[in-house]
């Protein structure tokens, strides 16, 4: 397996980006979670590079990305991803997408048309609030960081008349024709399991996959393999 991957900087939108790329085969897109960047997919793609081409952006923002310092709306994301697909011309790239990053393939779906051929939701926000317990964990590490004097991982983000960032809403997920899989952790501290155990029955044909123990982000922990046997198996 040839485990190259390439650091690739482009324009998307007018904007300067930066994306992983790696593997040979069909063309997968990873989309990181919202404190994230493209780095979390490394593990991923390296175990199964022989058989699918990875491209991994960071999104606007984020990583190695340009980020605007006035801040960014939801259907920023959204008409980002569009425009990476056609800017590298994918042909029915499969979708993954973790935690916001989930979210953002879900919004970009209606774009996308019929030019995506699968879809992975990874611990995806979208389907509800976060819970209590997450939001006080989030706010902690922005303050951290903010009393440290380090950079947020995240950009501003803004909100217009009739977005919300906790609902993707039922019509949307009513609306996917494509296979579609939920891998989520059994203990969820952000987005708990009964979320995702309402949106399978909203997405038509959907499965959902659980995996054991507590966390937020399955294909980062030490040992992901069940996390690479489900991708796998569902992306070929």
């Amino acid at each position: 397996m040839d485990n190259k991957i390439e650091r690739v900087k482009a324009v998307v939108n007018g904007r300067q980006i930066h994306y992983l790329k790696g593997g040979s085969g069909v063309p997968v897109v990873c989309v990181h979670g919202g404190a994230s960047d493209s780095r979390d997919w490394l593990t991923t793609i390296e175990k199964l590079g022989d058989r699918f081409s990875f491209y991994a952006p960071d999104l606007p923002g984020f990583g190695e990305s340009a980020r605007d310092p006035n801040g960014y709306y939801l259907a920023d994301y959204a008409d980002f991803l569009a425009g990476f697909i056609a800017l590298l011309k994918l042909e029915k790239p499969i979708l993954v997408g973790h935690s916001f990053g989930a979210r953002v393939c879900l919004d970009a779906l209606g774009q996308l048309e019929d030019n995506v051929s699968k879809l992975v939701l990874i611990d995806a926000s979208g389907f509800g609030e976060m819970t209590p317990f997450g939001m006080g964990l989030f706010n902690m590490f922005k303050y951290l960081r903010a009393v440290l004097r380090k950079p947020q991982p995240f950009p501003h983000f803004l909100s217009r008349d009739g977005d919300d960032w906790n609902y993707v809403g039922n019509n949307v997920l009513e609306g996917i024709k494509i296979p579609t899989m939920l891998i989520w952790k059994k203990t969820d501290p952000y987005v708990p399991l009964k979320q995702a155990q309402k949106a399978l029955k909203l997405i038509p044909g959907a499965r959902l996959e659980v995996i054991d123990g507590y966390g937020h982000a399955p294909h980062q922990q030490e040992d992901n393999s069940v996390f690479i046997r489900l991708m796998e198996e569902f992306l070929a």
